[in-house]
């Protein structure tokens, strides 16, 4: 009887241990998605509508621009009348020093113009944007606006274009270059940025000036 009772015991607990066995590997499984998951140490990349990731903006333009003009006109004329109202005879009595009226003209005109432009521009900025659309083939488009004030200086930063989704790095980052259809808007107000326009006297000078 005891020994019927202990492979009893011992079955039963071989049925206990394949169950919970079976029970934990079923729970694991209902945890654990391949496709959703990602490292405990890495953050969330963006892929949907509303999900945020960091532009990091690094963008050095510079452009020159160089135009002469240079124009030259000259005209001259040199004419003697000939025939006058007398004859050969009398023209030695009626001219000076037995000279024949005579007309001479010149004109000279001379016109020189030039200008240069020359543009730099250097922008480092890291710009938090929002995934405002996802395209069919999984791009997406996202748009972001930053502003800063220092010293009555206001700067807002507006940036808007495409990412691929296979560009955004494990730390949820993406640079400017790797952006599609970039566009970049620097707004600035303030006393310095005053000072870089012209007045409004001198707008209206350069398009009416003839010069």
């Amino acid at each position: 009887m005891n020994k019927q009772c202990s492979l009893f015991c011992r079955l039963a607990m071989v049925a206990v241990a394949f169950g919970l066995g079976g029970g934990f590997t079923a729970g694991a499984d209902s945890l654990w998605d391949e496709e959703t998951s990602r490292s405990m140490f890495a953050d969330k990349r963006a892929c949907a509508v509303g999900d945020i990731l960091t532009i990091v903006v690094q963008e050095n333009n510079a452009a020159s621009k160089e135009a002469t003009t240079k124009t030259a006109k000259k005209s001259g004329v040199d004419a003697s009348i000939q025939q006058f109202l007398y004859g050969p005879a009398a023209s030695g009595l009626l001219t000076k020093g037995g000279q024949y009226p005579a007309l001479k003209f010149s004109a000279k005109n001379d016109f020189e113009g030039g200008g240069q432009i020359n543009n730099s521009e250097k922008i480092t900025a890291r710009i938090a944007v929002r995934v405002v659309d996802v395209l069919p083939n999984k791009n997406l488009v996202v748009e972001g606006r930053r502003q800063t004030s220092f010293s009555g200086e206001v700067q807002d930063v507006v940036l808007r274009g495409v990412v691929r989704a296979e560009d955004v790095t494990a730390n949820n980052t993406v640079f400017s270059y790797q952006v599609a259809d970039a566009t970049i808007t620097i707004l600035s107000k303030g006393s310095v940025s005053n000072t870089q326009k012209k007045g409004w006297f001198t707008r209206v000078w350069d398009k009416i000036s003839p010069f």
